[in-house]
């Protein structure tokens, strides 16, 4: 593993780029390798405990892509143009409560942890669960995953950027309506996963017309 050396003006540059990209140039495709690229920060990205609480759909069939038009208000502009549409789940409390069989398999499967310490272990995340964040109900549990997966989400996007990508993060769909659509035909079990959030990615089809605007810098930074 070498130190990262990247100059941090093309980073900042890379974050001035990026912006959310309403319509994209359809007759361009992202190649494989890049797509690859992407989604590898998502999977490379942090997560509480670790416990990676994700999944990602690339949605690329356009008969798949039509079925999500009706449910995603945000969204027919970029099903229609984006290179790669991608559909980040969350999961839900069967899968992320302490006592489930999935984070048994990460602690024990993934993570390689021997007894002694996932003993430690579980009771922190028990003890995260029940009193430091009081995730006590399903809905609880679900936005803390998906708080998770926004964490990749960005770091899908800034990637993106960096090689040259541009991206939509979309939030505009009837969640309820969206599960189901997902349930009867992309076969996912929507008692274990939930919708968070779709996101497209392909090459504009024109620069923005606005510049980006952001509040004043010493307007977001306190410093103690």
């Amino acid at each position: 593993m070498k130190t990262p050396s990247i100059q941090k003006e093309e980073i900042l540059n890379a974050y001035q780029f990026r912006h959310a990209c309403k319509e994209f140039d359809s007759t361009k495709k992202i190649t494989d390798e890049n797509i690859k690229f992407i989604l590898e920060t998502a999977h490379l990205s942090p997560s509480s405990f670790g416990f990676e609480p994700w999944h990602f759909i690339v949605v690329q069939d356009k008969e798949l892509r039509e079925l999500l038009k009706p449910v995603a208000w945000g969204a027919p502009l970029k099903l229609d143009t984006a290179s790669h549409f991608v559909l980040g789940l969350s999961m839900k409390a069967p899968l992320t409560h302490h006592k489930s069989d999935y984070i048994k398999h990460m602690l024990e499967e993934v993570k390689k942890m021997p007894e002694d310490v996932i003993e430690v272990y579980s009771k922190f995340y028990r003890e995260f669960q029940e009193s430091d964040f009081k995730l006590d109900d399903d809905k609880k549990l679900f936005d803390w995953a998906s708080k998770q997966t926004y964490i990749a989400l960005a770091n899908m996007m800034s990637s993106a950027a960096l090689v040259g990508i541009d991206s939509c993060p979309i939030e505009g769909f009837h969640q309820e309506k969206a599960e189901k659509v997902l349930q009867e035909k992309f076969d996912v079990d929507t008692t274990k996963y939930g919708l968070s959030f779709m996101v497209a990615f392909g090459y504009r089809k024109e620069d923005p017309i606005h510049a980006k605007s952001r509040r004043a810098f010493d307007d977001i930074i306190t410093w103690k």
